[in-house]
C-alpha cells in the first residue's frame, strides 16, 4: 500500500507540478486583492479535486461505453505521459503554460478593473487537472481493484492537491524563493521520473494485450 501511495504521489507531483504552477497563479492573480486570490486558489483546487475524483470512479465506465479496452488505455495513457515528460525535459510544457497565461492576461488588460473567475479555466483545467492527471488517475484505478490500493492512489492525488493549494496561497514568496534555475532543475529531474513511469504503463498494457505475461 505504501508503494502504491509513493508511486501515485510521485506521478501526480510530476504532472500537476505544485511548485511549477505557483508562478502561473501569481501571474494570473497579480492585480487581484488578497481575498479574491484566496477565493480563486480554494475554488480552483476544489474543482480540480472533483474532476480527478470523478474520473477516478467514472473513468472505467466511460471507457466501457466508448468500447476502449483498459490495456489500450494503459498504452495510450503511457504514451501521453511520455510526451508530457519530454515536454518537461525541453521546457515545452512551461512555454505553453506561459503562453496560455499571457493570453488570459491580455484579455484582462482589455477590461481593466474587472476580475474574471479564473478558478475553472485555466487554473483547475488544464493547469491542475489536465489530460495527464486525468489519464493517470484512470490508469491507476483500472490497474488496482483493491480498495486499500485505490485509497492509496486517492491519498497520493489528494496530497498533491493539498500541496497545490498551499503553493497557490504562498505563490509570491515561493516564486521568489525558488527562482527560475531551481524550478527548471526540479522540472527536469521529475520529467525523467515521469518518462520511466510512462514506459512502465506502456509495457504493462502491451504485456496484457498480447498475453505476454507479467504484472498488469
Amino acid at each position: 500500500m505504501l508503494d502504491t501511495f509513493l508511486a501515485a504521489f510521485v506521478t501526480f507531483f510530476v504532472i500537476i507540478d505544485p511548485p511549477g504552477v505557483a508562478p502561473m497563479f501569481a501571474t494570473l492573480t497579480q492585480d487581484m486583492d488578497a481575498k479574491f486570490r484566496r477565493k480563486m486558489a480554494i475554488k480552483s483546487v476544489a474543482v480540480a479535486t472533483a474532476v480527478l475524483f470523478g474520473f477516478a470512479f467514472g473513468g472505467a465506465w466511460l471507457l466501457d461505453k466508448l468500447h476502449v479496452s483498459l490495456d489500450a488505455f494503459r498504452i495510450a495513457g503511457g504514451l501521453l505521459l511520455f510526451l508530457i515528460a519530454v515536454d518537461m525535459l525541453f521546457e515545452k510544457q512551461t512555454e505553453r503554460r506561459e503562453a496560455r497565461n499571457e493570453k488570459v492576461l491580455e484579455e484582462r488588460r482589455a477590461h481593466p478593473g474587472e476580475h474574471d473567475d479564473i478558478s475553472v479555466f485555466p487554473l483547475a483545467i488544464p493547469l491542475i487537472s489536465g489530460p495527464g492527471a486525468i489519464a493517470s488517475v484512470i490508469l491507476y484505478f483500472t490497474t488496482f481493484t483493491d480498495v486499500a490500493q485505490r485509497a492509496a492512489v486517492l491519498a497520493g492525488a489528494g496530497a498533491n492537491l493539498a500541496l497545490t493549494l498551499a503553493a497557490f496561497l504562498a505563490a509570491g514568496p515561493l516564486t521568489r524563493l525558488m527562482g527560475k534555475t531551481v524550478a527548471n532543475m526540479i522540472t527536469r529531474i521529475f520529467g525523467i521520473l515521469l518518462a520511466a513511469l510512462a514506459a512502465q504503463f506502456v509495457v504493462d498494457g502491451v504485456r496484457n494485450a498480447f498475453g505476454i505475461g507479467g504484472a498488469g
